[in-house]
C-alpha cells in the first residue's frame, strides 16, 4: 500500500506533491523542472484532449502544427512580447556540432513563428476568418517548480485566429473564454470566474486577457485558462495583410487562446481529500472499479465470474471500468488504492451480493454506499456518473462561496487574505501603481475584472481613491 499522505491541513504543498506522486500521476524528470506523465495521468490529460478537441472543432477550429524551434529574430519583433518572455526562454545555441548562425528559441508559445507564416496563407478577405489550433509542447525557464502546476515543459493547446474586424476578433476571444468555462463546469466539475485581466497581469503583446479563475482547497487561486484579444499587434509585427472587400489593404485581427497541462493540477486541488485523489467521472480514466470479494476458492469462482459479466456489460454501456481480480492483494488495500487514485464509483462484489443479485456501490465523493440490482447497474451506470458529477461541482461551489468576502478596508483585506484567504471582492483604484504596491504588501495579485458584475461606485480598500467596480483579488499559484 502507498504510504499514508500527508493531511492537507498540515501541508497542503506537501499533500499535493505526494498525491501526484503515489496516485500515479506524474514522476520527476532527470532534467530539474521537468516531469514524466505516467499512464493514469496521460489518460487524464487525453480525456481532456478529446472534449476540448470536439468543442473547438464544432465551432469551426482545425488542428494544425507548427516548430518547436522559433528563429530568435521572430521573438524580436513585438517589442512588448520579447519582454515578457525574455526571463523564460530557452535558446539553442550550437547544434550539428557547430555554432549556428542564428540562435534558435525552444518554443514558450507559438504567436511569432504562427503570425510569420500566416503572412503567406492570407492575402485576401476570403481567406478570413483563420480558425487554427495546435496540440503541442512548451518550455519556459522557470525557477520555481512543480508537478503539474509550473514545470519547464508541458503540454498544451494554443489557438490562432485571424480575423477581417476587431469585432470579429472580440467575439473570437469571448466565445473561446466560455469554452473554457464550459469545459471546466462541465467536465471538470470545477466552478470558474470569467472576467478581463489588468493591464498588469495580461499577456505580453496582447491587447486584451481574458481568464477562468478558480479557487483551489487552499482558498488560493488557479488561473485555468486564459483567451487574448491580440489586436493587431502582431499582424503589424509580421506584415500580415488582407485585400479587403473594397479592395483596399489593412492589417488582419488576431486572437490566442490555450489551456495546458496545469489543468490536471486543479482537479488534483479542487477536488482531493486527505485520502487522495477524488476525480470528475466525465474525465476519469476509470469510472468505475469492481471489486470482487471472495475468500475460498469457490467463491473466487462465483465472485470472480459475476464481476466478469457485469464488467462486459458496463462496457456495452460506455463506462470506463476495469476489474480488480487481483488475488493476491485483500479488500481492504484494494479500496485504500482505488480511493487514493480517484475512481468515482467502487463496485463491491461477494457471494452474497452475488446470490442477491445486486452490488454495493461505494461514491468517491462523499463516501456514501448504496446497493443497487445487479441487472439495474448498466442501465443507471450513466446516471449515477452524472449525479457524482453535480455533487463534485456543487461541493466545491459551496466552498467557494464560503470562502468569498467583500471587503471594504485596508485593515480587512489583509485579515481576510491571512485567514481564512480565498477570494476577495474589494474596489481598487484602476492603476498600475496601486495594484504593484497591494501585491508587494500581501502577495495577492488581481485575479479578474469579472465579466458578470455590474459596475458599483466605491473607494479603493488600499488608496482610497474613487473606483467603478470592485475586482477580484486573491492569493494565487
Amino acid at each position: 500500500m502507498a504510504e499514508k499522505l500527508t493531511k492537507q491541513s498540515v501541508d497542503y504543498p506537501r499533500w499535493y506533491q505526494e498525491v501526484v506522486l503515489q496516485a500515479g500521476l506524474a514522476d520527476y524528470a532527470p532534467v530539474k523542472g521537468c516531469m514524466i506523465i505516467k499512464p493514469y495521468g496521460y489518460t487524464l490529460w487525453e480525456n481532456m484532449q478529446r472534449e476540448l478537441d470536439r468543442m473547438f472543432k464544432e465551432t469551426g477550429h482545425v488542428n494544425a502544427y507548427f516548430p518547436l524551434l522559433i528563429p530568435e529574430s521572430f521573438m524580436k519583433k513585438e517589442a512588448e512580447h520579447v519582454e515578457g518572455f525574455s526571463p523564460e526562454l530557452a535558446v539553442v545555441t550550437h547544434a550539428g556540432g557547430k555554432q549556428l548562425e542564428e540562435p534558435y528559441v525552444i518554443r514558450p508559445t507559438s504567436e511569432t513563428i504562427i503570425w510569420d507564416t500566416y503572412r503567406k496563407w492570407i492575402q485576401s478577405y476570403r481567406d478570413l476568418p483563420l480558425l487554427i489550433n495546435q496540440w503541442a509542447n512548451v518550455m519556459r525557464w522557470e525557477m520555481r517548480t512543480r508537478l503539474f502546476l509550473r514545470t519547464t515543459e508541458f503540454l498544451w493547446q494554443e489557438g490562432h485566429t485571424a480575423h477581417a474586424t476587431a469585432e470579429e476578433a472580440q467575439d473570437e476571444t469571448l466565445r473561446m473564454l466560455e469554452i473554457y468555462r464550459r469545459f471546466a463546469e462541465d467536465y471538470m466539475a470545477v466552478p470558474v470566474i470569467t472576467g478581463l485581466k489588468s493591464e498588469r497581469e495580461k499577456f505580453a503583446g496582447a491587447v486584451s486577457t481574458y481568464s477562468i479563475e478558480a479557487l483551489m482547497g487552499d482558498r488560493k487561486a488557479l488561473q485555468a485558462g486564459t483567451s487574448h484579444n491580440l489586436g493587431q499587434n502582431f499582424a503589424k509585427a509580421f506584415d500580415v495583410t488582407f485585400l479587403n472587400a473594397e479592395g483596399e489593404r489593412e492589417h488582419v485581427w488576431a486572437t490566442s487562446w490555450g489551456v495546458s497541462t496545469r489543468l490536471i493540477g486543479a482537479i488534483v486541488m479542487a477536488h482531493g481529500d486527505d485520502d487522495g485523489l477524488i476525480l470528475p467521472p466525465r474525465l476519469a480514466p476509470i469510472q468505475m472499479v469492481v471489486v470482487p470479494i471472495y475468500r475460498s476458492d469457490e467463491e473466487q469462482e462465483t465472485t470472480v465470474s459475476a464481476a466478469r459479466a457485469l464488467v462486459e456489460q458496463l462496457i456495452r454501456a460506455g463506462v470506463r471500468v476495469h476489474l480488480d481480480d487481483r488475488d493476491q492483494l485483500r479488500p481492504g488495500w484494494k479500496y485504500a488504492e482505488w480511493e487514493l487514485k480517484g475512481v468515482p464509483i467502487r463496485v463491491e462484489l461477494g457471494p452474497r451480493d452475488v446470490a442477491n443479485a445486486s452490488a454495493r456501490l461505494a461514491f468517491r465523493v462523499d463516501r456514501e454506499k448504496r446497493d443497487v440490482p445487479l441487472a439495474e447497474l448498466p442501465a443507471l451506470a450513466q446516471e449515477l456518473l452524472d449525479e457524482t458529477h453535480r455533487k463534485l461541482f456543487d461541493r466545491a461551489l459551496k466552498f467557494r462561496e464560503e470562502n468569498t468576502f467583500r471587503v471594504d478596508s485596508w485593515e480587512e483585506f489583509q485579515e481576510r487574505l491571512d485567514e481564512p484567504g480565498g477570494f476577495l471582492y474589494a474596489h481598487w483604484d484602476g492603476t498600475s501603481e496601486t495594484e504593484e504596491a497591494i501585491q508587494n504588501a500581501t502577495r495577492a495579485t488581481i485575479r479578474c475584472i469579472p465579466l458578470d458584475d455590474d459596475l458599483e461606485d466605491g473607494v479603493c480598500v488600499y488608496s482610497g481613491k474613487p473606483s467603478r467596480r470592485r475586482v477580484i483579488f486573491a492569493k494565487a499559484y
